[in-house]
């Protein structure tokens, strides 16, 4: 339990960094020789994840596999997870400490929300993701990469926002799409191809999980939906009336469409 400290302000992030920075997430990392830039084990990398808006808000989705080496360390890794009742955020990156940000992160969103009594915008979000991302910075040159996309429904503006990051914590906003991960620039240009401003539901999860499959077929780090394990992408759906998780039938039955259209 933390004890309280000298700073008072609504942000749980700057809470530890200020009062207790050896809580903070990538604070004990080994030291490494002179010169030495990657962790001298492999560790699991999760890979590809995007998103895209739509007519009412954002489709974010990501595979499941994780990777180690040469080796699939993982078939069923989430990589896309509930920021707070209207956003989201998708991992792409070094695998352990990807969640270890996004639980951060979701705390982060709760606190402000229990401390404020309200909401924080989705600019403020986005800013808060990118002073976390920063702070991986150091973990970063020991290939511990964090890479996330974050978005969310806008209720202001009434319009789903997406936001990308490089890994010195550096925010931009994407209009359309962006994917990131191994297989993010294959998936970006399926996306690229089938991107239509004011997409309806069904386009914009069919376009999802096509950029997927595509990536899948190219990246070795990526994979597609395995119909005979029933494996599928998470895919979340996020509109001014909230998050929705994409059910597993609905997502049977795009992928087994898709997956029958490359046959021919």
């Amino acid at each position: 339990m933390l004890l309280h400290g000298s700073y008072q302000g609504s942000s749980f992030f700057d809470l530890l960094r200020h009062d207790y920075p050896h809580l903070l997430p990538f604070q004990h990392l080994p030291q490494l020789p002179a010169g030495v830039v990657q962790l001298p084990t492999p560790v699991p990398v999760a890979t590809t994840v995007l998103a895209l808006r739509y007519a009412e808000g954002v489709v974010m989705a990501g595979d499941r596999q994780a990777t180690e080496g040469f080796e699939v360390s993982s078939r069923r890794i989430e990589k896309v997870y509930n920021a707070d009742a209207h956003s989201v955020i998708a991992i792409a990156g070094v695998a352990g400490p990807c969640i270890e940000m996004v639980r951060l992160f979701q705390l982060e969103m709760e606190h402000y929300q229990k401390i404020e009594g309200e909401t924080l915008a989705v600019d403020g979000k986005a800013n808060r993701l990118a002073l976390m991302v920063k702070q991986n910075l150091p973990a970063a040159f020991q290939g511990l990469i964090v890479i996330p996309i974050f978005a969310g429904y806008d209720v202001r503006l009434q319009q789903g926002r997406i936001f990308k990051y490089d890994v010195t914590g550096g925010r931009y906003e994407e209009q359309e799409f962006y994917a990131t991960g191994s297989g993010g620039k294959d998936a970006r240009s399926t996306l690229r191809k089938g991107f239509k401003k004011q997409l309806n539901r069904e386009a914009a999860l069919r376009l999802a999980l096509e950029a997927l499959i595509d990536a899948s077929e190219i990246d070795v780090g990526t994979s597609g939906p395995d119909l005979a394990r029933g494996i599928y992408p998470t895919v979340k759906i996020v509109t001014k009336e909230g998050i929705i998780d994409v059910s597993e039938p609905e997502l049977h039955d795009v992928s087994a469409e898709l997956l029958e259209a490359l046959k021919g």
